[in-house]
């Protein structure tokens, strides 16, 4: 399909994971209703961003992935055929856990997970206390609107994933996010369209909104998808409030854009190998 009408959900936590799960459902609906065929969540959607404390009681959050939340959804996008990225807490076994995210494509099958690979611990983002380095790759899913790969968070500082994910085929990049005013906001309208051009595909930029008492984050939502030359699709989404954000994706940009720059062809991986020297 040469246009992908696409979704990004921004919000403030509710209170509770059940009407957090609700509340996205609703987006969905909404989006599947104004023709979104793909729709992505923020950063542990159902949840706070509990990350900005240590205290092992958020390990509730984690479930398994596939698990009860995934197969709800399953039968929401069977429903609506529509692709979903589901941003969640997940437990591999006790004592297992990581920031991930399932996909699921618009027959509402299961087409896997990715796992984040870069976890920060730093003030306001305790995450190595809750979650374990992703070790699946960066796997691409063959979806019904095309080619989707997925990038969490603090993931976006760091090149070599965004590359990895062009080399293996995505179309459309989402990088749900949780994270706030003061500390990255600099960088949050400059980073993900300069690896838009360099890797030649979407991106689809997802943050919430509101503060949150657990901590001292303002999370400044000014969620965006951007093309492969680096230019919004439409306006960026608010500041402060909640938001569902859809947008027409033109696929025919993306041969156009690699046509013209051809960066994979010139690539040179024989003159590489220092980068990955610890």
């Amino acid at each position: 399909m040469s246009v992908v009408r696409s979704a990004l959900v921004q919000c403030a936590w509710t209170g509770d994971k059940e009407s957090m799960i609700k509340l996205h459902e609703e987006y969905t609906r909404q989006a599947a209703s104004e023709g979104a065929k793909v729709i992505c969540f923020q950063e542990l959607f159902y949840g706070p961003y509990f990350c900005q404390v240590q205290d092992a009681k958020f390990y509730e959050y984690a479930e398994s992935i596939p698990g009860p939340t995934t197969e709800r959804f399953q039968a929401l996008a069977k429903e609506l055929g529509i692709v979903m990225v589901l941003p969640m807490y997940e437990e591999e076994q006790p004592g297992f856990l990581y920031n991930t995210a399932a996909v699921l494509d618009a027959d509402g099958s299961y087409l896997g997970k990715y796992r984040k690979h870069h976890i920060p611990h730093v003030k306001g983002f305790w995450e190595k206390f809750y979650f374990r380095p992703g070790n699946l790759g960066y796997p691409v899913f063959d979806t019904a609107v095309g080619k989707v790969g997925v990038y969490i968070c603090y993931d976006r500082h760091f090149p070599e994933g965004w590359r990895a994910l062009g080399i293996n085929g995505a179309q459309i990049v989402f990088n749900p996010s949780a994270t706030s005013r003061g500390l990255s906001a600099y960088l949050w309208k400059l980073e993900q369209p300069a690896a838009a051009v360099a890797n030649e595909y979407y991106i689809g930029a997802i943050n919430r909104v509101g503060f949150e008492e657990l901590g001292e984050n303002d999370f400044y939502g000014t969620t965006y998808f951007v093309d492969p030359e680096g230019k919004f699709v439409g306006d960026v989404a608010d500041g402060k409030d909640a938001e569902l954000v859809v947008r027409d994706l033109d696929m025919d940009l993306l041969v156009e854009v690699r046509n013209r720059w051809a960066f994979y062809r010139d690539r040179r991986p024989d003159a590489y190998q220092d980068l990955v020297k610890p």
